[in-house]
Formats: structure tokens, C-alpha cells, sequence
């Protein structure tokens, strides 16, 4: 396992979401949240192991340019150094598409999904984005 300084995790992780924000290139408002550090959950708690998570999201953006990013997506993450694992629907009651990837090297995965408004109108069409990093032992 490799070890390395959390603030350089996080920093890689906000890299990894604005290279994958530049590939989407959907108009809209993003979610101004920064990487966070959590504890590996596979380790045993004591051991200090930890990952960078950056959730985001894009919003106010029609619909069919959420999906051409989301196609976009499809065509050039191979292109960009990532296998895509998953190409699907998510196992919500929506049945949101989603795609997973991860790195070539393993350092990062990313899992997007699209979700559509709620009928309701208390949710917007939404594209959901999760960078994450692998798992490494603290300096």
C-alpha cells in the first residue's frame, strides 16, 4: 500500500473532478464542496488508512446536454487513462444511469449518475459525481 500525505490525496482527488468536469462540458451551477479524508473501512480502525471522496453535483442544465455530457463521458475516459466497469442503471427505483470508472494506475475510481426531476419538483435533473481515491496509509 502506498503512503502519502492526506492534503496530497485530497488535491488529487479535486485534479481527478475538474479533468472529469472538463470531459462532461455541461453548462450549468456545480456544487461547491471540496475533497474530504475518511478512514478505509477495510483496515482495522486503529491502523491509520485512509481515502479522499469529492462528491459534486451539476445542476440547472437542461436535461438532454446532462446526457450528451454523461455520452461524452462514455467516449472519452477510455481515451483519458480510465476503464469503465460499470455502464448502466443504478439499483435505485429510478433506475438512474450511471457509469463507474477507474483509473488505469488504480489510484482513483469515479461514479457518475444522472438523475431525472422528481415529479414532485422538489428535485432538479441532476448529474451526481463521485471521485475517490484509493486507499493509502498515512505519512
Amino acid at each position: 500500500m502506498k503512503t502519502q500525505d492526506s492534503d496530497a490525496v485530497k488535491a488529487g482527488v479535486e485534479r481527478t473532478s475538474s479533468r472529469i468536469l472538463e470531459i462532461l462540458d455541461v453548462k450549468g451551477k456545480v456544487t461547491d464542496t471540496g475533497a474530504m479524508a475518511s478512514h478505509c473501512s477495510d483496515y482495522d480502525s486503529d491502523e491509520k488508512v485512509y481515502r479522499a471522496r469529492h462528491p459534486w453535483s451539476i445542476y440547472k442544465a437542461p436535461f438532454t446536454d446532462i446526457q450528451k455530457g454523461m455520452d461524452r463521458l462514455r467516449a472519452e475516459l477510455p481515451k483519458d487513462g480510465w476503464k469503465i466497469v460499470r455502464d448502466g442503471v443504478d439499483g435505485s427505483r429510478a433506475k438512474s444511469p450511471q457509469i463507474v470508472a477507474e483509473s488505469e494506475e488504480g489510484d482513483f475510481a469515479v461514479d457518475v449518475r444522472l438523475h431525472r426531476a422528481s415529479k414532485a419538483g422538489n428535485a432538479p435533473d441532476l448529474l451526481e459525481v463521485t471521485v475517490e481515491s484509493a486507499c493509502y496509509r498515512s505519512k
